[in-house]
């Protein structure tokens, strides 16, 4: 489902960046950098789903994302081919590594424009799914995706290696969550290499991988079924444990600034 898509994202980047009790601290970020890096991850989590133009992702910035997810739908194969592959995966990595590297030198540091456009792409995709925004109508969309792709643009950590790390991350996830249900995915695309016939007739791994190359591991049932939603409420919980507390951290962080430049504005009006 798309939504535990994007919080199985949310959640492995707060275990990867986040340093506290719980966490793996492999990829230790300050608290600005999980923020922002979660919710750019729930949205990489979604993005191998661009290849179908009906999908959750393709109406998630429309026009645009419809007619990219028509190119993506063609290049892969269809739904559930390249971009559910390895070499899906590195091209996203790929993609990531050299949006991070356009950054724009201004009177106010150095930007990371690259990054804002394609989180503006990512966060976007990440509220569709969670359903944040309503079905019909885009214009909330289009305002959201533009002040997060601001947000992210000035405020993205300076080491530009945090968004392809974040794409790794959420492919991997999402890849990894349609393995282990009952559709699979062709890792190898386009290779398809097709089981001995030998293990066609063992019943137990019958399923596990198929005539047309994809393998599956079916240890949650069908997209959407009980043992996913067991799964996925407590990892949707720590995903917003993690965020949650980077943004308190933030604000605590930001909240002596905030008060300053108000009392440095309202303080002339009152002599």
């Amino acid at each position: 489902m798309g939504g535990h898509h994007a919080a199985s994202g949310a959640a492995a980047w707060v275990a990867v960046a986040s340093t506290g009790p719980y966490t793996l601290g492999w990829y230790p970020l300050d608290p600005t950098g999980i923020l922002i890096g979660g919710m750019a991850t729930a949205g990489t989590a979604l993005v191998c789903d661009w290849d179908h133009r009906s999908s959750t992702v393709a109406h998630s910035l429309p026009p645009l994302s419809n007619a990219i997810a028509r190119g993506i739908e063609t290049a892969s194969g269809g739904h559930r081919q390249g971009t559910h592959s390895v070499l899906g995966a590195a091209g996203f990595v790929l993609l990531a590594g050299v949006a991070a590297q356009v950054q724009m030198e201004t009177p106010w540091g150095l930007l990371s424009v690259g990054a804002g456009l394609l989180c503006m792409f990512l966060i976007n995709i990440a509220a569709k799914a969670l359903k944040l925004f309503p079905k019909s109508g885009f214009i909330s969309n289009w305002i959201f995706a533009l002040v997060m792709a601001g947000l992210v643009t000035v405020y993205a950590p300076h080491q530009w290696t945090w968004l392809p790390m974040s794409m790794l991350i959420g492919v991997v996830v999402h890849i990894v969550g349609d393995l282990i249900t009952t559709g699979g995915v062709p890792l190898l695309w386009p290779l398809v290499i097709r089981p001995p016939k030998l293990l066609r007739k063992v019943p137990l791994l019958r399923n596990v991988w198929r005539p047309n190359g994809a393998l599956s591991l079916p240890l949650l049932g069908r997209a959407g079924s009980k043992r996913e939603w067991l799964v996925l409420i407590p990892v949707s919980a720590y995903a917003m444990v993690g965020l949650t507390v980077a943004g308190w951290a933030i604000a605590q962080n930001q909240w002596p600034r905030v008060v300053a430049a108000a009392a440095a504005w309202i303080g002339p009006w009152f002599g």
